[in-house]
This record gives C-alpha cells, sequence and structure tokens, in this order.
C-alpha cells in the first residue's frame, strides 16, 4: 500500500504563485511515475503534469510555460510550482502515483488510470 499526503493549497491572487507538494510513503520501492491532475467545480478531472521517476516531464497545454513539475527522490516526493496563476486554475488538484512499469509513450502519463493510487486533494483557489 501507498498512502499520499498532499499540502501547499490555499487561496492566491491572479499572477500569484503556489507550491504543491506530494510525499508518498508506504511501499515506495517501485514508483515509475507521479503525477497531477485536478477537477473544477461541474468538470471532469484533467491532467495537470506528471514526471517519470527515471526522468522526463509531461505537461497540460494550459499550464505550460507556468507551472514546473519536479521531484525529490530521496524524499518520495513530487512538486508542482504554480506561476502566473489564473482563476482557470481553479480546483482540487490530486496527486497521483504510478507503481510498477508504464507500457506506451509518453501519452499514457496524462492518463488517470496510469495511476495507481491518489491523494485526497488539496484546494487551490484563485481569484481575480
Amino acid at each position: 500500500q501507498v498512502y499520499l499526503v498532499e499540502s501547499g493549497g490555499g487561496l492566491v491572487q491572479a499572477g500569484g504563485s503556489l507550491r504543491l507538494s506530494c510525499q508518498a510513503s508506504g511501499r515506495t520501492s517501485s514508483i515509475s511515475a507521479m503525477g497531477w491532475f485536478r477537477q473544477a467545480p461541474g468538470k471532469e478531472r484533467e491532467f495537470v503534469a506528471a514526471i517519470r521517476w527515471s526522468g522526463g516531464t509531461y505537461y497540460a497545454d494550459s499550464v505550460k510555460g507556468r507551472f514546473t513539475i519536479s521531484r525529490d527522490n530521496a524524499k518520495n516526493t513530487v512538486y508542482l510550482q504554480m506561476n502566473s496563476l489564473k482563476p482557470e486554475d481553479t480546483a482540487v488538484y490530486y496527486c497521483a502515483l504510478r507503481v510498477g512499469p508504464v507500457y506506451g509513450g509518453g501519452y499514457v502519463y496524462s492518463q488517470a488510470p496510469t495511476y495507481n493510487y491518489w491523494g485526497q486533494g488539496t484546494q487551490v483557489t484563485v481569484s481575480s
């Protein structure tokens, strides 16, 4: 079993920044990727960013150039630095983790079924 604890959400004005953290614990020896998804009220959950534990990052077009995903392998922690935030970034942000190998191209990292474990979510609210 793997447990994910997210932190760093909050309220920020448009143009501001926040950094989300997600720390994994438990059976973390086979982590192959971690990612962030978000869900706004009345909308489906959508991909934000992902990082392969061996290297390589993926971003949704809507956040490219504004968000940066990074990891600390020793701490089993992934970060999402969010800059130039917009009101449309308001959502609950979920951390996701993949244990075991990933098959297929980079596209699979943007797909929710790729991930075995999910965090409880952290609210990000961007005011205009």
